[in-house]
């Protein structure tokens, strides 16, 4: 007896089941069409861009020094002007260096006199050794016959060794006559040296800073700067990067340039340079490399010591499936999205999340280029909804980024690498506190 009311009970929930789900089926048959917003899944570029906070340098730093003492004359230029290489800066009081130049020009001149009065004796006492050495040959053969005494011809011997004597001694002023004109010579030299050192010139194209130095005062050689001259134009500006993007950095540098874009301040429009130094080293403690990128800064607008934003682009992911960020959901199983059928039925997709791209996200795994997929009235939806799209997003994201148009490719997106993986790129420049 409890066996067959057993399997009656049995029967009788398995009906119950089967009307349930008929009833629902029907339900949903009928159900009014859900509201949604709606955006295709696009094919696009997504390059990779390493966010980080950089430095502006000079290109050079010229410290202006006197190289010699004197009273500052003159200043040439005012402070913080634009001044081009060979510019005249400061002038210190030349009077005493032209005394010495005119003193030193005397001296050489002298010397030189000098030199004609010591080539005519010697000229003279070769005449005279000459005559001397004839005599004593002629004195040594009368002797050797016995016609004259032998003190006779030792006598013109000795005028004769003193003859060739004197010969050596005038040949040696000869060259210390020269040697002093060549030490003369330097020691003018040295004297226009320190008379073009009281005119002081720019040695690079720059601008100038703060005059340390005015007008009236004295001046110690090498004692201070009198000025600092930067060079902006081209600048350098440099920056960190974790060291995990060390490789991709390096590869992209190995094939080409790697382009780097600096925003100064608030503006919203980057100066645009290539990055030209990675250091060698990575830092021990930081965990980042530092590298150096240069500017043309042809509009000043990167300054030295300036905290800038900088961006090192990567041209890196092709042919990337993105969605707006707002179509993806999360569940207990992860990752899914409500894809539209040709039936204006929704589907739940299971998908592989990469990159955030602005308002945008990668597609790794379950999406292919075209689906369209809900971006908003998720809630209402469950697989088989029937929908109904009341919007479909445009591809406004696509318009506004930069990049280069291929057949059936979006533009470029930027990827934002960044020491926790890729962020977005926010298009405004944040301030200074958040830098």
């Amino acid at each position: 007896m409890s066996f067959r009311k057993g399997l009656v009970l049995f029967i009788a929930i398995i009906l119950l089941s089967s009307c349930s789900n008929k009833v629902a089926q029907a339900g949903r048959a009928t159900a009014p069409a859900a509201p949604v917003s709606v955006a295709d899944a696009v094919v696009k570029y997504v390059p990779v861009e390493i966010p980080a906070v950089g430095n502006a340098e000079a290109y050079s730093t010229v410290g202006i020094k006197a190289q010699v003492g004197g009273q500052l004359i003159s200043v040439n230029f005012q402070e913080g002007a634009d001044v081009k290489k060979g510019d005249l800066l400061f002038m210190i009081d030349p009077r005493p260096y032209e005394s010495q130049v005119a003193q030193y020009q005397a001296t050489l001149a002298k010397d030189k006199a000098q030199l004609p009065l010591l080539q005519a004796n010697l000229d003279r006492d070769i005449a005279q050794e000459q005559y001397a050495t004839a005599q004593a040959r002629r004195y040594t053969d009368l002797t050797q016959r016995g016609l004259v005494p032998k003190e006779s011809s030792d006598q013109t011997n000795a005028q004769a060794t003193a003859a060739r004597e004197a010969i050596k001694a005038d040949r040696a002023a000869i060259e210390s006559a020269k040697a002093n004109l060549a030490a003369d010579e330097a020691t003018l030299q040295n004297a226009k040296l320190l008379l073009e050192y009281c005119t002081i010139r720019s040695p690079i194209d720059g601008r100038t800073g703060h005059i340390m130095v005015r007008q009236g005062n004295i001046v110690k050689a090498s004692d201070v700067d009198l000025v600092t001259i930067n060079q902006l134009r081209p600048i350098f500006v440099t920056f960190a990067v974790p060291e995990d993007s060390l490789p991709l950095i390096k590869k992209h540098m190995a094939s080409g340039s790697v382009p780097v874009q600096a925003y100064a301040g608030t503006d919203t429009t980057p100066e645009v340079g290539k990055l030209t130094f990675v250091e060698n080293s990575v830092d021990s403690t930081t965990g980042t490399i530092r590298l150096k990128a240069l500017f043309d800064n042809t509009a000043v607008k990167l300054w030295p010591g300036e905290f800038l934003r900088t961006v090192v682009q990567l041209n890196e992911t092709q042919n990337s499936v993105v969605i707006p960020s707002a179509a993806v959901q999360t569940s207990q199983d992860g990752k899914f999205v409500f894809v539209v059928k040709s039936d204006m039925t929704v589907e739940s997709r299971p998908v592989t999340v990469g990159r955030v791209v602005d308002r945008e996200i990668v597609i790794e795994k379950g999406l292919s280029g075209g689906e369209t997929v809900v971006t908003e009235g998720q809630l209402r939806l469950g697989p088989g909804s029937r929908v109904q799209i009341k919007s479909k997003g445009s591809d406004r994201s696509s318009l506004e980024l930069r990049g280069r148009g291929v057949r059936g490719v979006r533009p470029l997106v930027p990827v934002v690498l960044g020491t926790r993986g890729l962020t977005p790129l926010t298009p405004s420049t944040p301030s200074k506190r958040a830098l």
